[in-house]
């Protein structure tokens, strides 16, 4: 999901206050993706790190970190981190996505290979343990790389829940932690912990980003399929097509009458869309208010995400982080 660009929008209002330390982490960035020996990775790595992102998981790091009283410099080193974790994941998943298209332009695995986009993504892997080892703190190699598996974890989940009518709600919010949570988790916590802050200033944090991760890919979810109105256009439907089961679509099968099920076990199950599924599929959701509960759904993890920083210390940056999960929902109301 993108961020659209506003005067106001609290992620760009961080850029502006954390702009030093975005700069030092840019630098950070185009240093480690560098090869001596093999140009590619910089090649790929550059298509995709300057294609536009609005870097909200490395800027979460920073600002955590900053709110927090951190003074020093290894807090740049995490949010580099983040952001080759974040890289490395997109471009695996365009690979096992079969993707041709991010962030509107064609994908790394399009341009060069699905080899290389693998293998450089591997690559950044590997720098991001580099970078957070070299923080020297045990503690946010421990979160981080956990994160890492998390996310690998919630891409394996997802494939073996596509296109299976039994995938339950529980199994939809562990692979949206996966594939999405894990990491905005992480990147709060980590500047937490830099930061040595008490416990419960840093499990707010991580709660912050657990809850902030769902709702992001909450939204994502819902505007595929129009948002809670059902407004088909160009864009929507890609989850349909790609026989993917969200929560719109999850609640809609758990409500299914024999026709509506025998309809869903063709289109998801079997793979066999025809002309008009989309628009029947979008048809059952509204008939059963699915997308409108996903709606408050989204809304109400936002709020959890707003809670969770009660207890981190009183600043600019706590506020823009508050206004941040209330952005990333206000497409939906």
């Amino acid at each position: 999901m993108s961020l659209d660009t506003a005067a106001t929008a609290p992620h760009e209002r961080m850029q502006s206050a954390l702009a030093d330390d975005l700069a030092a982490v840019n630098a950070l960035i185009r240093d480690r993706m560098a090869s001596k020996h093999a140009p590619r990775i910089p090649e790929v790595t550059a298509h995709l790190v300057d294609a536009g992102g609005k870097r909200v998981r490395p800027m979460l790091t920073l600002a955590a970190a900053r709110m927090c009283g951190y003074e020093g410099s290894a807090h740049q080193k995490l949010a580099a981190t983040v952001e080759f974790i974040h890289t490395a994941t997109l471009l695996h998943d365009d690979v096992v996505d079969e993707s041709h298209k991010r962030r509107g332009r064609p994908t790394a695995n399009l341009l060069w290979d699905n080899k290389s986009s693998v293998l450089v993504g591997d690559y950044l892997f590997a720098r991001s343990f580099q970078l957070m080892v070299e923080t020297g703190n045990l503690r946010v190699l421990n979160i981080l790389s956990n994160a890492a598996a998390v996310i690998a974890e919630g891409e394996v989940l997802q494939l073996t829940a596509a296109m299976n009518l039994a995938t339950t709600e529980d199994i939809y919010l562990q692979v949206i932690r996966g594939k999405t949570a894990a990491l905005f988790e992480a990147a709060c916590e980590v500047g937490g912990v830099i930061a040595d802050q008490p416990e419960g200033v840093v499990r707010g944090l991580a709660a912050y980003g657990d809850a902030l991760g769902i709702a992001f890919q909450m939204v994502d979810d819902l505007l595929d399929w129009g948002g809670s109105d059902g407004v088909l256009g160009k864009n929507t439907g890609d989850d349909f097509r790609e026989r993917k089961l969200t929560l719109p679509v999850i609640r809609a099968v758990a409500r299914a009458d024999a026709a509506e099920r025998a309809f869903w076990v063709r289109t998801i199950e079997k793979g066999d869309q025809r002309e008009g599924d989309l628009e029947q599929a979008m048809a059952l959701l509204l008939a059963h208010g699915t997308l409108e509960e996903t709606r408050i759904e989204a809304l109400d993890w936002a709020a959890r995400a707003k809670v969770a920083l009660d207890p981190a210390p009183q600043h600019p940056l706590r506020d823009m982080m508050a206004d941040l999960a209330d952005y990333v929902v206000a497409r939906l109301t």
